[in-house]
């Protein structure tokens, strides 16, 4: 005789909010504002009353989700466990394509939503990027840079920052035209340059 099935553990209230949120980031990126409850219940495995016990609305959970999207945690999470004793070039591709999963995750949301900007801070969400969480982003590249400071020709700071700025630009569909560049090509512009360099300049 088979043993009784044993019903899981019911999950925490945070627990289940994180979990809702996480089915309904997906559905936004396919049908935008025009997913359904039904879909979302459907999608985290759960009723549709659910739903409602822990968000007062539809539009209520999608601010949710859309500021889970921007939090930028599991993002620095990520930089932090790039190790520092790996080659720079690989540091740096590592690093960049982290922030390319990112940024195309972000667009495809804002893209699908109509937005124009990011969404507000709001104090009670508390996953909306602020300037500090920014700057920590900024801070955790330059660590990578810092590493091997005796390799480059400029501050660590400054190298950072155009790491950002590359990878935007070469990842954003609007600028790509639809071709976006590798994080090895990044790296590559970055660190190399596209200009042959004579044998004098080489020497200097």
């Amino acid at each position: 005789m088979a043993p009784p099935s044993r019903r899981a553990p019911p999950l925490r209230p945070e627990e289940r909010r994180a979990s809702i949120i996480a089915a309904t980031i997906p559905l936004l990126r396919l049908y935008g504002r025009n997913v359904t409850t039904a879909q979302i219940a459907m999608a985290a495995g759960t009723a549709e009353g659910t739903l409602f016990r822990v968000f007062p609305d539809k539009e209520s959970l999608i601010q949710a989700a859309i500021a889970t999207l921007f939090d930028p945690t599991p993002t620095l999470r990520e930089l932090e466990r790039i190790d520092l004793a790996a080659p720079l070039r690989e540091r740096l591709i590592q690093a960049i394509e982290v922030l390319q999963r990112r940024v195309e995750g972000i667009w495809q949301l804002i893209s699908m939503l109509g937005m124009t900007m990011p969404p507000p801070v709001r104090p009670e969400s508390g996953c909306a990027q602020t300037p500090r969480q920014d700057e920590q982003v900024h801070v955790q590249l330059e660590r990578l840079f810092e590493a091997s400071r005796d390799e480059l020709r400029c501050d660590p700071a400054y190298a950072a920052r155009l790491l950002r700025l590359m990878t935007f630009a070469g990842t954003h569909p609007r600028i790509t035209d639809g071709m976006p560049l590798t994080a090895a090509e990044v790296v590559a512009v970055l660190l190399d340059g596209i200009r042959r360099r004579s044998e004098e300049e080489e020497s200097c």
